[in-house]
């Protein structure tokens, strides 16, 4: 005799239906929560009103910022190299109705000139030899969002003309392809070149610059802007500190003034890599001048001749050592005495011939 057929449960097949669906949907639900949490740590990474600086260039800079941020106008900003312009650029861009969709950066400089064009606007298979498969250019990549072109005025002139078509017409077309494609984009553009000395030796279009020129922001050097190079240098002690796992708080007396007193060439960019490099080396709380990179420490350097002998370098070494015992113990004299291991007697004889105002170190 055949065993008799035995059927599925069908309630029990529905059952497990709806948990597959459940976890799917749940999954789903993860996904989504996670992207949002993702756009709103980056909106709020590049929220303008997080850029450090208070000094009167770059209040200037937030006004112009906040003015632009909301509408679709083309942005070029101007500035040396390592002033912050792609951090702006993404204040713009998470500041905009277009936050919630792509931000896309393309560096010119980098990208070869016989490679460019199909990096902007894509191509078709088949385009060029190496071409196995269709591909979407940035302009696609971007479509919807906000699209950086940073060190635009290293295109080369054929590139120019195409990138000029898209922004009088707002369509491009793929290499190798007849086809047609709008650019629904806001284009953030970005130079440390002297564009109108570059029209004048025919090296950048003059009609490509009026279009870009739409709305032009100035970034200034960090020379400039000395007031912030404080609040710049504390943001990146504290940055740099979490990072490296150290234990830094705070920046000495000489080296603030050395830091202050520093031309900055390499501008902000500079300043960062000076105080994660003084943050590396440093193996307790304060940051001192000897802590900083050399090139700080030269006369060359920072402007200033070599005037200090011996004596006064070691004599600006304990200067700076009492003053900062004096902040550790917020002006209380005997215990900033304990701290240097030496006697309340010697230590105020000391803070006496330096001139030093102890009580000021009482807040």
């Amino acid at each position: 005799m055949h065993a008799p057929l035995v059927w599925p449960n069908s309630s029990l097949a529905s059952s497990s239906s709806v948990r597959v669906h459940r976890l799917i949907q749940a999954e789903r639900q993860r996904l989504v929560d996670e992207n949002t949490h993702l756009r709103q740590e980056l909106k709020e990474r590049y929220d303008f009103s997080n850029i450090v600086g208070t000094s009167g260039p770059m209040r200037q800079v937030y006004e112009q910022v906040a003015q632009v941020a909301r509408t679709n106008t083309t942005v070029l900003l101007r500035g040396e190299s390592g002033t912050g312009k792609e951090l702006i650029a993404h204040a713009i861009h998470y500041n905009s109705s277009r936050a919630k969709k792509p931000f896309i950066k393309v560096s010119c400089a980098a990208l070869p000139h016989d490679l460019i064009e199909s990096e902007l606007f894509g191509y078709e298979k088949g385009a060029f030899t190496g071409a196995q498969t269709a591909k979407k250019g940035r302009f696609e990549l971007a479509e919807g969002g906000t699209l950086f072109l940073d060190e635009i005025g290293e295109l080369n002139l054929s590139t120019q003309v195409k990138l000029l078509r898209v922004l009088q017409e707002r369509e491009f077309e793929r290499l190798g392809s007849t086809e047609t494609t709008r650019a629904n984009i806001r284009l953030v553009a970005a130079t440390n070149k002297d564009l109108e000395k570059a029209i004048a030796a025919g090296e950048f279009r003059e009609d490509l610059f009026y279009r870009l020129n739409v709305f032009a922001i100035f970034v200034p050097p960090l020379r400039e802007r000395r007031p912030d190079i404080l609040l710049l240098a504390d943001h990146f002690v504290e940055k740099f500190a979490r990072e490296h796992g150290k234990k830094v708080k705070r920046i000495s007396t000489p080296a603030i003034d050395m830091l202050a007193s520093y031309h900055w060439p390499g501008n902000v960019r500079e300043l960062a890599n000076a105080i994660e490099r003084a943050t590396v080396v440093c193996d307790g709380q304060v940051l001192h001048a000897h802590h900083l990179p050399p090139t700080l420490q030269t006369a060359e350097a920072s402007g200033t001749g070599q005037t200090a002998s011996l004596s006064d370098a070691l004599e600006a070494f304990e200067k700076d050592a009492l003053q900062d015992a004096l902040k550790s113990a917020r002006g209380n004299r005997a215990k900033a005495a304990r701290l240097l291991a030496t006697t309340e007697r010697i230590f105020n004889y000391r803070v006496r011939k330096y001139g030093i105002d102890w009580r000021r170190f009482k807040n």
